[in-house]
């Protein structure tokens, strides 16, 4: 069980928070070689070639469309994209590192000084600069087992958007709303699939803490690679109750250092003393020239730019009409949110695509335990019924019931299940007068309770009607032909 820390609040102390979130870049190969970058799954150590493994006389050559993206993702985040940057060699040894170092940027990276807003538990905003978007390489992975250590270097290699905050962050919970929307600008701009279960992004936090009011900033602790939003929280808010407690004792942390944090336990642990960028003895690398980019170039990457989680967020409430829970629930999935956009596209209608998508889809889907991916309805589709629905084709219940049901289960069209099944709307006037007939000659206590003002008989006779039509008749008309039977 994890400890807790409690403390009387004798100091008034503020934790002092900075993430540095490495996020992969989603190429098909690695940033500096051609091989492939999936690793998840793969066997292990095949995905390699000379250049990742460090081999003599094997020179790396930077990767386009990680560029490319590392600057979208850049933009994205309001960061200013340096015109001039180059790669660093960062000299440090781990065994998963196969050359002895990584490239890295350190004196010019690829963009500077951005920030990114969220959104507060309890409303309003707040700004968390970005000190830094900088692309780099990961390392391979290590396995630990009682005889030894196995290496996988199918990860070494692949390419990495390191992104620093500034310390701006004040609390646990503030980290991890910045750390999800980090996730989704990384998602949205297609610059990272930010796939935490597959290692695609990673966290290390930097905690220490000062009396309120000072702007002195005191020696910190930075917690290496946490994987989770979960893993994220517990380890700040566990690493804030360790330093309150040396505080109180009078024994501040008096340098820098580096821990590790154990799920299991719920604990920090010391890994080190941390480095400073001196101990990495950091140098240009030689084998690379400098990214020298052209505004020109940087205004065709502009151009491109998708819609960002902020502007969709706000289309949602104004244009759409949704609900704030209903336009979160999208944002929080990127493919569910496209889909919906199809969906609302196709039929030009907002409010009957978020009916389809969000409550009834969404939660046959859930009931199943099924991925939006294995949904056999497409967009289109959907869409379809949507318009056969506003056309007064079929009634809203037929659509949300049998139809969508035999969609569900088939993937076949709309048109084709309604002209299989005979769902289509009863608008013959001749043929639904006759039925209003029956109805009224058939519940006379009914119709005599309706010429006594009782407004309820009414709808019982029109729930009486589309019984007997099995809901197939317009609703419009079968009111209209009613009340003309009853004046």
């Amino acid at each position: 069980m994890a400890q807790v820390f409690y403390y009387e609040n004798t100091m008034d102390l503020e934790a002092i928070i900075g993430l540095e979130i490495h996020a992969q870049i989603a190429t098909k190969s690695k940033i500096f070689c051609p091989s492939g970058a999936e690793y998840f799954g793969c066997e292990p150590n095949v995905n390699v070639d000379p250049v990742c493994l460090g081999m003599p006389g094997q020179l790396p050559v930077l990767n386009q469309e990680a560029l490319l993206k590392g600057i979208r993702a850049a933009l994205a985040l309001n960061c200013r994209v340096n015109k001039y940057s180059h790669f660093d060699r960062k000299n440090y040894f781990y065994p998963d590192l196969p050359k002895g170092y990584q490239i890295s940027q350190f004196e010019f990276p690829l963009s500077e000084h951005g920030y990114l807003e969220i959104t507060l538990p309890m409303g309003g905003k707040k700004r968390i600069g970005i000190t830094r978007l900088h692309l780099e390489e990961d390392a391979g992975k290590l396995t630990h087992f009682n005889g030894g250590t196995l290496i996988d270097f199918n990860r070494a290699g692949v390419g990495l958007m390191e992104i620093v905050s500034d310390p701006d962050l004040r609390s646990p919970e503030e980290a991890v709303l910045y750390a999800k929307a980090i996730q989704q600008v990384m998602r949205y701009t297609e610059a990272s699939d930010a796939d935490m279960e597959k290692g695609m992004m990673r966290f290390d936090a930097s905690i220490s803490l000062r009396p309120r009011g000072e702007e002195k900033l005191y020696p910190r602790a930075e917690i290496k690679n946490l994987n989770s939003f979960r893993s994220l929280e517990a380890a700040i808010r566990y690493e804030i109750g360790r330093q309150k407690m040396l505080w109180e004792e009078g024994k501040a942390p008096e340098r820098d250092i580096t821990v590790g944090y154990d799920d299991t336990t719920g604990h920090t642990y010391f890994m080190r003393n941390k480095e400073g960028s001196d101990d990495y003895r950091y140098f240009p690398e030689p084998d690379l020239p400098p990214v020298i980019l052209e505004e020109s170039f940087l205004e065709e990457i502009r151009a491109a730019m998708p819609e960002l989680p902020e502007a969709r967020y706000r289309r949602y409430l104004d244009q759409d009409g949704l609900s704030e829970a209903e336009a979160l629930f999208l944002l929080d999935d990127r493919d569910l949110a496209f889909y919906y956009d199809e969906v609302r596209d196709k039929s030009g209608d907002a409010k009957r695509a978020a009916s389809f998508v969000l409550s009834i889809l969404v939660g046959r889907l859930k009931k199943d335990g099924l991925m939006l991916k294995e949904c056999r309805i497409s967009a289109g589709q959907l869409a379809e019924l949507i318009g056969q629905v506003a056309g007064g084709k079929i009634s809203m219940n037929i659509a949300k019931g049998e139809v969508f049901e035999e969609m569900y289960l088939s993937g076949r069209s709309a048109e084709e299940i309604i002209a299989e099944k005979g769902l289509a709307t009863i608008a013959d006037s001749a043929e639904l007068e006759k039925i209003c007939r029956q109805v009224v000659a058939e519940n006379q206590k009914t119709v005599q309770d309706y010429m006594g003002g009782k407004d309820n008989a009414f709808k019982a006779l029109v729930g009486q009607v589309m019984k007997a039509t099995r809901g197939q008749a317009n609703p419009e008309l079968v009111n209209q032909t009613l009340k003309n039977l009853l004046k």
